[in-house]
């Protein structure tokens, strides 16, 4: 099965000397895309000049992670997706597990490798690590990564399993399916987009997979920084979005409601300890949300048009009592 490696930059000149040569060395017998989200350094030229057999695709702006991808899909003739960031360091046959997983099974629609952390390779990265879930209140965690406890890789997570949602950083998908899903919301921009996604293929009958068997080593942060209060911005409103649009249960505005609560305490705190960039982050992307509440209540509407399948339980109801209560900070102790 040929895959379609679609590596989205912008102004990433430094990370595509340090990351492409890996990609062009391990997947000799794909087909690689550099989708360049309108950058102003020698991102193009450089990979003309040094990889032309790297395809091309122009922006006419940066649309963000979800409208670079989308533009950047409609381009690209395989039917298999491998939507890579540009700080991604791959490994020897990291495809072939993958492949061979979607030709197995034709109600995978998305999948994941494991991720581990460039910095440190003996650990899972932040960004994904072995597999994501989600709690009850819509609270992104993974096998390897809960909140800020980062996990040491020990061969502990070598099933392949079926997940909630596939990191974006290297983020595997059927193009038939992500279209007929709807494809990226570009609302979001940047940040959960792939979550959302995620949610609205398993409402859709499909099935979200960890490939043990195939490693790559992320960087993170590579194009927006951890610690960036766009990036607190983005996360709070784009999880409040993923509710909106993709909790169908009889308790979704209870469960909206509670969110917004934890917002707050989040909010508060990070205001008590100085980070009032992050503070006013939170109420920015809170006053986006009700902004936006009408057109996510019509997206709500679309999901359940092709909706068919009564969600699963989620293992656990708040991965924040877990964590900051219980004390248990790795996958294995919440679960």
């Amino acid at each position: 099965m040929k895959i379609g490696i679609v590596i989205l930059n912008w102004n990433g000149l430094a990370l595509l000397k340090r990351y492409l040569p890996s990609v062009v060395k391990h997947s000799s017998e794909h087909a690689i895309y550099m989708a360049d989200n309108a950058s102003t350094d020698e991102s193009i030229s450089w990979i003309q000049e040094h990889f032309p057999s790297v395809h091309i695709i122009t922006m006419d702006k940066n649309r963000g992670y979800a409208g670079g991808y989308n533009v950047a899909i409609k381009e690209v003739k395989e039917e298999l997706l491998c939507l890579l960031n540009n700080d991604i360091e791959v490994t020897a046959n990291w495809l072939q597990p993958i492949a061979t997983l979607f030709e197995s099974d034709a109600q995978i629609a998305a999948a994941q490798p494991l991720l581990l952390d460039d910095k440190k390779r003996t650990h899972f990265e932040y960004a994904g690590a072995a597999g994501g879930y989600l709690d009850r209140l819509a609270y992104p965690y993974c096998r390897g990564r809960v909140f800020n406890s980062i996990e040491e890789n020990t061969g502990q997570y070598k099933d392949s399993v079926d997940l909630d949602w596939a990191s974006g950083a290297a983020f595997f998908v059927n193009k038939k399916a992500f279209t007929h899903v709807g494809a990226f919301d570009e609302t979001y921009f940047a940040h959960q987009e792939e979550i959302d996604v995620c949610w609205r293929l398993r409402h859709a009958g499909y099935k979200i997979a960890a490939v043990s068997s195939s490693t790559v080593y992320h960087l993170g942060g590579g194009t927006l920084e951890t610690l960036n209060p766009r990036k607190t911005y983005y996360n709070f409103r784009n999880s409040l979005f993923n509710i909106v649009k993709n909790d169908h249960s009889n308790t979704w505005l209870w469960i909206l409601f509670l969110r917004m609560i934890l917002d707050g305490v989040a909010a508060l705190q990070l205001l008590l300890t100085g980070k009032l960039s992050h503070f006013m982050a939170i109420l920015k992307a809170h006053g986006s949300f009700y902004l936006g509440l009408n057109n996510i209540l019509k997206k709500r509407k679309e999901v359940c048009h092709f909706s068919k399948v009564i969600e699963d339980k989620p293992m656990i109801y708040s991965i924040v009592y877990q964590y900051f209560v219980k004390k248990r900070k790795s996958f294995q102790d919440v679960n």
